[in-house]
């Protein structure tokens, strides 16, 4: 049997600094870590690494000592004035940090547009190899698996590409388990779990929230964890992404990474 791999995802950790969240990440039986360089909205929350010379070398060294590695770094938008360059300094500390993919989102509601920029993204990551790893949530340009793929396939399905499953967004979006079924295995990285309440009569208000800030362990929604971690690879790499603000404020960083992998792993047994 292939061993499983686990990933603490940004969210999971994101009250500590990156360096941290490898030492964390270590110490709770993770493999891998996920560490978000670039804020998902301007002055958002995030990590720094780039143009911080002290707090990569510190951050190096702790990936060197604990054997942790990079999976994803975080993240890069599309959007209508999408420019290839904007994300410079994330592609090569990636590359420094031998990060193997960089999520990816897509709000600009040009879908052929979109597509380009994202053939284009592609293109540039594979050159400090990485992969490009589209992420379909609800409320964004790219709501479902369907979309996702389709945008991928018209991009020329480079071979880099990949299309990232949350099962959040799984549980809160018209996309079914014969959906993620669809996803070709050369397309799928890694997946992100985690539980929520799943429908599809949310407003983007309230699936924004739950996203950034009041997630599930795995197990206390109902979303068909179950199902979904079937139907995708039995070797997928898992990004463990649990933020709940309220709950994890009565546990240490450690403590809640150690939480988080307890309640994901026996969807993987």
């Amino acid at each position: 049997m292939t061993k499983r791999t686990f990933s603490l995802a940004y969210l999971s950790s994101h009250r500590c600094s990156s360096h941290e969240a490898v030492l964390v990440a270590s110490q709770s039986g993770y493999d891998f870590v996920g560490l978000r360089l670039w804020p998902n909205a301007p002055q958002a929350p995030q990590q720094f690494l780039i143009d911080r010379p002290k707090e990569l070398k510190e951050t190096l060294a702790a990936l060197h000592d604990t054997g942790i590695g990079v999976f994803d770094l975080e993240l890069i938008r599309i959007t209508d004035s999408f420019n290839i360059h904007t994300w410079d300094a994330l592609y090569e500390i990636g590359a420094t940090l031998n990060a193997k993919a960089i999520l990816v989102a897509g709000d600009d509601p040009n879908e052929s547009r979109l597509t380009d920029n994202f053939a284009k993204l592609c293109e540039v990551i594979q050159t400090f190899g990485m992969t490009a790893d589209l992420e379909f949530m609800p409320w964004t340009a790219i709501p479902n698996a369907q979309s996702a793929l389709r945008i991928v396939k018209n991009a020329g399905t480079p071979k880099n590409a990949g299309i990232l499953v949350d099962a959040l967004h799984v549980g809160r979006s018209l996309t079914t388990i014969e959906d993620i079924r669809a996803i070709p295995p050369s397309l799928l990285h890694y997946g992100q779990i985690c539980d929520a309440q799943s429908g599809t009569n949310f407003t983007t208000e309230e699936m924004i929230h739950t996203a950034r800030c009041a997630r599930e362990l795995p197990g206390d929604g109902n979303i068909d964890l179950k199902g979904l971690f079937n139907a995708l690879p039995n070797d997928l790499p898992i990004s463990v992404e649990v933020v709940n603000l309220e709950q994890e404020s009565r546990y240490s960083n450690l403590e809640w990474a150690q939480k988080c992998l307890q309640k994901s792993k026996p969807y993987f047994q």
